[in-house]
């Protein structure tokens, strides 16, 4: 761990042109009932995931798909990686069409312990500059654990007093698509024999941002005047391509409250979205 530890404080910049294309796919993949949006409109909120995205060569990644560690990413150990979750403020607008750059900080290394193993959290900072300044910051968290060990416990129950609600299911092409959106290779996400018998899940697992993105447009469909000035999620259990689920929430003065169940009532995200 000390010498994980070395890698807190290093950076890396991403510049990129905010093309509205990339957004009009992701309409399509989400199935959007709205317009999708043209040049200048301004980026949805969670939209910027298919952005700012960082090219690593074919040679470069490692058995899992992602990036080899021990370049801006510290050399982690232990072999399954997860998005565990975010917190974003939402302080300008960024519009398709302009040029933009994000800015990427390693703040934070931890090891714990869990009911799963080992654990190593990895925190990362993101600021999103626009033509307005700093429009977005975030912080991520992402875990690190230990090889399976047996069948995952099953999540636990979610609240049951949604006003807002919208079911959901994602197939393994639309996993594909949001996969080729954000330039992710993760195995786990596309490659069925990989996620099953390496990484021991029951199936191709939903993208924790998409999850969050659904969390966003369910706020957005049902709250269009409101703006989201921040928003925050933790990954609870993971869902599997195929499962259907919904995106809830519970709003309030302030904003709402927001959680991903499924079926048999089970907890799989939670979080917060704020309105400014």
């Amino acid at each position: 761990m000390m010498r994980l530890t070395d890698w807190i404080g290093r950076e890396t910049n991403v510049e990129c042109r905010l093309d509205p294309w990339r957004a009009q796919a992701l309409h399509a993949t989400l199935d959007a009932a709205y317009p999708a949006p043209e040049a200048g409109a301004a980026l949805r909120p969670g939209w910027h995931w298919c952005y700012f995205l960082d090219v690593v060569a074919s040679a470069q990644l490692g058995t899992d798909g992602h990036p080899q560690r021990g370049g801006f990413l510290p050399p982690v150990p232990l072999p399954r990686r997860m998005w565990a979750g975010s917190r974003i403020e939402f302080l300008a607008p960024l519009a398709l069409g302009d040029e933009a750059r994000k800015v990427s900080r390693i703040a934070n290394v931890e090891e714990k312990s869990g009911r799963s193993g080992h654990l190593c959290f990895v925190n990362v900072e993101h600021d999103y500059y626009g033509s307005n300044g700093l429009a977005i910051r975030e912080h991520q968290d992402i875990v690190y654990r230990d090889p399976p060990t047996g069948e995952a416990p099953s999540p636990p129950p979610a609240p049951t007093d949604a006003v807002w609600r919208r079911a959901w299911s994602f197939d393994a092409p639309r996993l594909f698509r949001y996969s080729a959106l954000t330039f992710n290779s993760h195995r786990i996400h596309y490659d069925r024999p990989y996620a099953m018998d390496a990484e021991g899940y029951p199936g191709l697992v939903v993208h924790g941002p998409l999850l969050a993105t659904t969390l966003l447009e369910l706020v957005s469909e049902c709250a269009p005047r409101q703006r989201v000035r921040a928003f925050e999620f933790r990954a609870v259990a993971p869902v599997f391509d195929g499962e259907p689920f919904d995106a809830c929430a519970q709003p309030d003065g302030d904003g709402a409250d927001v959680w991903i169940v499924d079926a048999r009532g089970g907890l799989h995200m939670r979080g917060r979205v704020a309105f400014g």
